[in-house]
């Protein structure tokens, strides 16, 4: 049997199986080193699993965790969304533009080296205590990784596609929307979930100001400074690796979406496969289809709720993303849009496929 490589072989079952192996494992060792009243790590240091999972009840009960988390993924996307409208043209404008280039390029780079904790007193002065403060920085955060990789992306088209639109008497604009867009957006797609983990680092930072508005951020604070609660921290810990897997997912399901021709080798590779492709991988395939349409017809009706109410005053997504609400409604109409967008160009080709043997027919 084969051990090294073949990360992308195996069915969905067996890399489930190992999934929950390596999780039980982890878990093995963990009950092993804070087991029994004189544990190897103290509890201060190491909490056991099981004071760690009776710290998340004590967490909604006593911590409003869901208001606080619902902030920090309210500010996440919000920064998020900031970086990635102000770095894919500043960095076309740099990356393509060789006079651009030679002025910004070192500058750009230099920016990478900035140590983000210091400058939170320059945003601060800025833009004062708020939420808009805590985007602009965790975008700025963001921006510094994100533009020269960008520029390197820029640098890593291929210029066989470069020299054959040159040829065909493709325009500068052309050449950007047909060449340099598609190729770079969808590379940069991929640094954009990379840089997922960077932005959850930075957001304890933004909210460690003006605690008051809450956060995830501020109850690591709270209950580690104050309550020296490590079990509470550990639960926190948890939540944020799970909202990040779950980030990373959605992220990818994007892709895929918005970029289908980065999938056609592996999906082609993997429809030769026939065996490869079991029971639970079509089963899964469904459930997240449906637990898509099915979220973002909730989302639909809450955001109903903040403009026409009709389940009385309370309006649940001001409650839990708080100044972010307007930027979660954006996210959604453009998410929406898209499904809508992708639906109808694959009904019109649909319908011109079928016209095809009809012309042929009646000539």
């Amino acid at each position: 049997m084969k051990l090294l490589g073949g990360a992308e072989e195996g069915t969905v079952g067996q890399k489930l199986f190992y999934g929950v192996a390596g999780i039980v494992l982890v878990l093995m060792v963990w009950v092993f080193l804070t087991a029994g009243a004189n544990p190897i790590l103290r509890p201060v240091v190491l909490p056991s699993p099981l004071s760690v999972l009776q710290a998340f009840p004590e967490l909604f009960s006593e911590n409003n965790l869901v208001k606080n988390m619902g902030f920090s993924i309210g500010l996440n996307l919000s920064g998020y969304l900031e970086a990635i409208l102000i770095t894919i043209p500043i960095g076309f404008f740099i990356g393509l533009i060789k006079y651009a280039r030679w002025g910004f390029q070192r500058q750009v780079d230099a920016l990478r080296y900035i140590p983000l904790t210091a400058v939170t007193l320059l945003f601060i002065i800025w833009f004062g205590i708020g939420t808009d403060m805590k985007v602009h920085f965790l975008a700025f955060g963001i921006i510094i990784y994100m533009l020269p990789v960008m520029i390197q992306r820029i640098d890593e088209v291929d210029d066989v596609y470069l020299k054959t639109v040159h040829t065909l008497g493709a325009t500068d604009w052309q050449v950007l929307k047909s060449v340099y867009f598609p190729s770079v957006v969808s590379r940069l797609s991929d640094d954009i979930r990379v840089l997922t983990a960077i932005s959850w680092t930075y957001i304890i930072v933004a909210e460690s100001i003006n605690s008051n508005q809450g956060g995830i951020g501020t109850l690591i604070y709270n209950v580690g400074q104050r309550q020296v609660r490590s079990d509470k921290i550990f639960a926190l810990l948890i939540i944020i690796m799970l909202i990040g897997i779950i980030q990373d997912k959605i992220f990818v399901r994007l892709d895929k979406q918005f970029f289908p021709f980065k999938y056609q080798a592996k999906e082609s590779i993997k429809s030769s496969r026939i065996d490869q492709k079991g029971i639970v991988s079509i089963v899964l395939e469904y459930i997240f289809l449906a637990l898509g349409w099915i979220s973002l017809g909730i989302y639909f009706l809450l955001m109903l709720q903040e403009f026409v109410p009709f389940m009385g005053d309370f309006k649940p997504l001001s409650y839990v993303f708080g100044d972010s609400v307007n930027v979660m409604h954006i996210i959604f109409f453009l998410i929406l849009f898209f499904q809508g967008w992708t639906w109808y160009k694959k009904r019109s080709d649909q319908l011109a496929l079928q016209a095809i043997p009809t012309k042929t027919t009646g000539s």
